[in-house]
């Protein structure tokens, strides 16, 4: 369908048809008669990730990707006469995330009551589903786990915070779970039937930063051949979560300051502003405070999001966690995986108790689905274990006693020497940058894989720390 497609007859003057469905707070679709991709609403485009000037005249399993569409598409049995149909399902968007969603089809008709095309709502179940089974736990939020004094004192403050719109500005080390802690605020808010539209502020260039977050008027710079919704827009009655926030421009800083404040967009070669009903949660493990001294970010802009703060701790701050959260990794891959591992053995949890974790959570998580990969027993044994972690025992001029519930194995050559670790964040940030670095071969996709970042994260750490 063409953009200036417009509905005529319904109301005293024409009626553009994208504005009218772009109102809609659910995702909606419109189909040709072959199931091809007439439109979509702006709802649908947050949640899939798909823009409707690029999905025009294709095949809507393109698009949505369901576990409907590669059974048995129920508009296949529609005919003229078919009632609407409500079905639950999945999709997968974009991003590649599994997102449950509730289908209705139906058949559209023409004058002569034959079928011109169908028409689909998908509704995001994301907000409003009952919890997985995984997570009915006692120590848990959402999907956060933890029972450690400050985890519970997070926990008690996550649903005052959720109910309201006020911004939040969520600090903590790489890997500590930031994205997951603005999911759930999203996810227990009454805006949780909304889009949660994620932006990472320092995988793009300035350019084309602005353009995704506030959109571009067509014309408004070279290659603007046609208007864009920016991610503002597309988050309408739900949140955008800023990630990387500290990596924003001084430039953006001002346009988002701006928003903050009246809550209006202004596109990119538009004078006209538009109002956007969105709640604005950023995440960043930089210093903010020291970014402002060093005249790297706006003073009136950390204050406008430093409404509500929250600081999620690195693992060697919960201790009491380490246990949960090892056992939850276990339990999940071994499930996923479809493996009946039991446990750990002595050493190999002994192990796992001591590491340090720079890489907090995250680096937890792959470590566990790792093992578990791997593991052909009923219990994990340490040298199913990363070898990097072992490299960081004192070896106290002896051998590490033998796993006692696992084969021995001789290893050649002289024991690497025990690195030194530090708590001095910088220092580890980096040593973690070296040791990815070194593991790939020097390959930085592999690296920036292993490290959990985008690879124009790792290069931006690798400049700041002067590493060639």
């Amino acid at each position: 369908m063409k953009k200036s497609a417009a509905i005529q007859g319904l109301f005293q003057t024409p009626v553009a048809l994208e504005a009218l469905i772009d109102e809609i707070p659910t995702g909606l679709l419109i189909l040709d008669p072959e199931r091809r991709i007439v439109t979509l609403n702006h709802a649908l485009e947050a949640l899939t990730g798909f823009l409707r000037t690029d999905v025009g005249g294709i095949s809507c399993q393109s698009v949505l990707r369901s576990r409907l569409c590669f059974k048995q598409c129920p508009l296949l049995a529609m005919d003229k006469d078919a009632e609407a149909c409500c079905k639950h399902s999945d999709i997968i968007n974009k991003d590649r995330q599994l997102i449950p969603v509730r289908v209705t089809l139906a058949p559209v008709t023409d004058i002569n009551g034959d079928i011109a095309g169908y028409i689909e709502t998908v509704e995001d179940m994301r907000g409003i589903r009952e919890p997985d089974a995984e997570f009915h736990q006692a120590f848990s939020y959402s999907k956060i786990i933890g029972k450690s004094p400050k985890m519970e004192k997070i926990f008690q403050m996550l649903p005052l915070i959720a109910q309201n719109d006020s911004s939040v500005l969520i600090t903590g080390e790489t890997g500590t779970g930031k994205d997951m802690l603005a999911e759930a605020i999203h996810e227990t808010s009454s805006r949780a039937k909304g889009p949660f539209i994620k932006v990472n502020c320092g995988a793009l260039p300035e350019t084309l930063l602005e353009s995704e977050l506030f959109g571009h008027r067509k014309g408004a710079f070279t290659g603007a051949v046609e208007n864009k919704t920016g991610r503002f827009r597309l988050a309408q009655n739900g949140t955008l979560y800023l990630t990387e926030i500290g990596d924003l421009p001084l430039a953006l800083q001002v346009k988002l300051l701006t928003f903050l404040d009246d809550k209006i967009v202004y596109p990119l070669g538009s004078a006209k502003g538009v109002h956007v009903d969105v709640r604005v949660i950023a995440g960043t493990h930089r210093n903010l405070e020291q970014m402002v001294k060093a005249g790297h970010f706006r003073e009136d802009l950390l204050f406008r999001l430093n409404v509500v703060r929250l600081h999620l701790p690195p693992i060697r701050e919960r201790e009491e966690d380490k246990r949960l959260l090892i056992d939850h990794f276990l339990n999940t891959f071994s499930s996923h995986f479809g493996k009946s591992i039991k446990g750990f053995t002595k050493n190999a949890l002994k192990l796992l108790k001591a590491y340090p974790y720079p890489g907090n959570v995250r680096e937890l998580r792959n470590i566990i689905e790792y093992s578990v990969n791997i593991c052909q027993n009923s219990y994990i044994a340490a040298d199913q274990l990363p070898a990097y972690m072992s490299e960081g025992l004192q070896e106290n001029g002896r051998e590490t006693e033998a796993d006692s519930s696992a084969p021995q194995r001789q290893t050649a050559g002289t024991p690497a020497k025990a690195p030194h670790y530090t708590s001095n964040w910088p220092e580890m940030e980096k040593q973690m940058i070296l040791d990815a670095l070194f593991s790939s071969g020097g390959r930085r996709n592999k690296a920036a894989e292993t490290l959990g970042w985008g690879r124009s994260t790792l290069w931006r750490k690798m400049k700041h720390y002067g590493i060639e």
